[in-house]
């Protein structure tokens, strides 16, 4: 095994962390274990050139390769469902009170997709039937483009549909083969992709209702967390909300972020 020396450590988490936001500094063992078969095909000696090679590649793709390799990419349809059920039973029923025309959710980190794909057939649900819905917009966006082009794809092992409501199953996918399932066209098409950089300024065209970054912070060190949380505020549209993982936690000490429940936040009006 290619040894990871300290100040190899060092350069790493530094430029990792300076540039994605990503604090790696209890990480030193991962990195040494995931890396390690990647400097061996890839024929460098020591981390020094890896790093050396990632920092000189303008193209991004050495660095996009790099993040694959250190963070972990978990996700499943309707994981932590609590955050869906409160979306389907308290936000669109006011959301529709305002009376818009367009609902606008963002999965921030949206992994391999299963996030905004669930967010799409939540609303798809919600909405079947009822006269003059609303234009549903979804971005999803992760840093890494190998995950990205996963969640394009949308197709899943069929397993991995087991939490879903009954019904969903057959009503928002088409099977591929035995063990394979591919999202419908109709819930694809709400969702849009692209990649973003958490720690890059937000330019989007309006605020939105909804945004999800779950299981996303935790990768963050403690004053770049509160940052990127003031940042998402100022993009939730007053009166909505914030969701984040069960496992993760807001500083309602610096943030405006008002706490409706552990894990869901809201702006208030």
């Amino acid at each position: 095994m290619i040894e990871l020396t300290e100040k190899e450590f060092v350069t790493l988490r530094d430029y990792v962390l300076g540039n994605f936001g990503i604090d790696l500094s209890k990480k030193k063992v991962l990195i040494q274990g995931r890396l390690t078969a990647t400097l061996t095909q890839r024929g460098f000696k020591t981390f020094t050139e890896y790093i050396d090679f990632v920092k000189a590649d303008k193209t991004g793709t050495e660095v996009n390769l790099l993040l694959n390799k250190l963070t972990t990419n978990l996700t499943y349809f309707m994981r932590e469902k609590e955050h869906f059920e409160f979306l389907h039973n308290v936000v669109l029923p006011e959301f529709d009170r305002t009376k818009r025309r367009e609902i606008r959710l963002w999965s921030a980190g949206c992994s391999s997709g299963e996030e905004p794909y669930t967010l799409a057939m939540t609303l798809a649900n919600y909405y079947a039937g009822k006269p003059n819905p609303p234009k549903i917009s979804i971005l999803a966006s992760d840093i890494s483009q190998k995950v990205l082009t996963s969640a394009q794809a949308a197709i899943y092992p069929a397993e991995g549909l087991k939490d879903m409501p009954a019904g969903w199953a057959a009503k928002y996918f088409d099977k591929v083969d035995a063990d394979q399932v591919k999202v419908k066209d109709d819930i694809k098409k709400l969702v849009t992709f692209r990649t973003v950089n958490l720690m890059d300024p937000f330019r989007f065209r309006s605020p939105f209702e909804i945004i999800f970054c779950r299981n996303v912070m935790i990768y963050f060190e403690k004053e770049r967390k509160n940052d990127l949380v003031n940042r998402f505020y100022q993009w939730v549209a007053p009166g909505f909300y914030f969701f984040i993982s069960h496992s993760e936690n807001v500083d309602r000490g610096q943030s405006e972020f008002r706490m409706v429940k552990p894990s869901i936040f809201r702006r208030d009006v």
